[in-house]
C-alpha cells in the first residue's frame, strides 16, 4: 500500500515522542482501491475535505507548521486495529448464535443473538478503543519530510 502524505499544521517538541498535528487527504486510497482491484476500503468515504491526524514523529525528524511529510501505521499496528474493530463484533455474534443453537431456539431467535451479540462486541470495542494505550498502538508516524515549508 502506498504511504499517505500530509502537510504539518502543528508541532508538540515537548513531549517524548514528539507530536504534530498534520493534514491529510480524506481521498487517499492505495493504487489498488483506485483501480477498483483492491479491499475496497475507500469506496464509501468520498472525495470530502482533508482530515486531520495527530501523529508521532520519528526521532531524528526536526519538523515545523507547513512541511509535506509521509505517515506510516505498521503492518501489525494495522493488523491488530483491524482485529480489534472487526473480530470482537464477529465473535460476539458467533457465539450469541451459538448459544440460541445450544438451546435449541428457533432461526429467528439466533438472529437476534447473533445481533446482541455483535452489538456487545461492538461495545466492547468502544470502551477498548477509550484507552490511551491502544490509541497510542493505532497513532500514525511521520517518517520522512517530503519539502520544507
Amino acid at each position: 500500500m502506498q504511504q499517505p502524505e500530509g502537510r504539518v499544521l502543528s508541532v508538540d517538541a515537548s513531549v517524548e515522542p514528539a507530536k504534530c498535528v498534520v493534514e491529510v487527504a480524506a481521498s487517499f486510497r492505495c493504487t489498488r482501491c483506485a483501480a477498483g482491484k483492491g479491499c475496497g476500503a475507500g469506496l464509501l468515504a468520498g472525495d470530502a475535505e482533508s482530515r486531520r491526524v495527530d501523529a508521532h514523529v520519528a526521532s531524528p525528524l526536526a519538523l515545523q507548521a507547513g512541511d509535506r511529510v509521509q505517515l506510516e501505521l505498521t503492518a501489525d499496528n494495522l493488523l491488530r486495529a483491524a482485529a480489534l474493530v472487526y473480530g470482537v463484533p464477529l465473535v460476539g455474534a458467533l457465539v450469541g448464535a451459538a448459544n440460541a443453537w445450544w438451546f435449541g431456539a428457533g432461526d429467528a431467535v439466533a438472529a437476534l443473538s447473533a445481533i446482541a451479540g455483535a452489538t456487545a462486541g461492538a461495545a466492547i470495542v468502544r470502551l477498548r478503543l477509550r484507552r490511551g494505550s491502544c490509541l497510542q498502538q493505532c497513532t500514525p508516524l511521520v517518517t520522512a519530510r517530503l519539502d520544507t515549508a
